[in-house]
C-alpha cells in the first residue's frame, strides 16, 4: 500500500558520473513520474545511457542518490540493485538479443535467470509476451539472424516486459527503424504503456517520438538536464543547446502540435 502513495518511479538527486577527470554526468537531478513516457534527449556522446545504465547499475557513480520505487539503489551489484531489477525491463539499442537463441529462448532469458517455471509454462509466458508486442507464436521460432530490424526490436521489448516490470528502459527504440517501422513501434509502446500502466524512460534522439509518445521531455547537456516539461514548454527554452536542437530544420514537425 505504501508503495502505491509513492509519487515517482525514479528519482535522482546530484548525480556525479565520469571516467578518468571528465565528469559525463555532473550534480545531475531529475524524477520521473509513475506512468507517464518520459523522454530523455541530449547531444551525441553527451551521457544519455550512460545516465540510463548508471540508474539500473551497470555503470558505477562517483556521488549522488537514485531511488526506484521509494526505494534507494546502491552502486554497482549491490544488493539493492539486485533486488530492484525485478522491477525494471531494459531494451538496449540494436535489441541485443543472444544470436544462438530463439526469438522465443531469448525472451524466456529472464524468466530461466530469476523464476523455476516449467518448460510449457515458459513457454506459455514468452508467447503471451511476443504475441504482445505483434509477433506471432510461430515467430518465437526464428534466430535473431532471421528477423527483420522491426521484429528484432519487437523481441527485445517482449523480452523487457518478460517479468511484468513496473519500468521499462528503451534505449534509442527506433533507432535504424525506416520511418513506417519507427511509428508502429512508438504506437506500440504508447498502447503498451496505457494498457499495462507502466512507467517509461526513454532514451532517444527521434524528433517524432519525442513529439507523439513522451508524456514529458528531458534535455540533458552540460552533464545536467537543462529543460524538462511538454514539449511545448521545451520550445519555449532559452538554453542554448535546447533552442539549436528543437529549432533546427529537423523540428519543424514539431510546430503543428506545439501550437495547438
Amino acid at each position: 500500500m505504501q508503495e502505491e502513495e509513492v509519487p515517482f518511479a525514479i528519482r535522482v538527486r546530484d548525480l556525479v558520473v565520469g571516467f578518468g577527470k571528465r565528469a559525463v554526468i555532473d550534480q545531475l537531478s531529475l524524477d520521473v513520474r509513475r506512468g507517464e513516457i518520459l523522454g530523455l534527449v541530449g547531444a551525441s556522446g553527451g551521457g544519455k545511457s550512460v545516465l540510463m545504465r548508471t540508474i539500473i547499475g551497470l555503470i558505477p557513480r562517483q556521488s549522488g542518490e537514485i531511488e526506484v520505487m521509494g526505494a534507494a539503489i546502491g552502486g554497482t551489484g549491490g544488493r539493492s540493485t539486485r533486488n530492484a531489477a525485478g522491477r525494471w525491463g531494459i531494451l538496449f539499442q540494436q535489441g541485443a538479443l543472444f544470436s544462438s537463441l530463439t526469438a522465443r529462448q531469448n525472451v524466456q532469458f529472464p524468466l530461466r535467470e530469476s523464476l523455476v517455471l516449467s518448460d510449457a509454462l515458459m513457454d506459455e509466458i514468452a508467447n503471451a509476451k511476443l504475441e504482445m508486442v505483434g509477433l506471432a507464436p510461430e515467430d518465437g521460432d526464428k534466430f535473431p539472424s532471421e528477423l527483420s530490424g522491426g521484429m528484432t526490436k519487437r523481441v527485445a521489448l517482449a523480452r523487457a516486459l518478460a517479468l511484468d516490470p513496473a519500468i521499462v528502459f528503451l534505449d534509442e527504440p527506433t533507432s535504424g527503424l525506416d520511418p513506417i517501422a519507427a511509428g508502429d513501434f512508438d504506437a506500440l509502446i504508447k498502447t503498451l504503456q496505457k494498457t499495462l500502466g507502466l512507467t517509461v524512460f526513454m532514451v532517444t534522439h527521434d524528433l517524432a517520438s519525442l513529439n507523439t509518445v513522451c508524456d514529458r521531455v528531458a534535455a540533458l547537456a552540460d552533464g545536467k538536464i537543462v529543460a524538462i516539461g511538454q514539449m511545448r514548454e521545451l520550445l519555449q527554452s532559452e538554453h542554448p543547446w535546447v533552442r539549436a536542437y528543437f529549432h533546427g530544420k529537423r523540428s519543424l514537425m514539431l510546430q503543428p502540435k506545439a501550437s495547438q
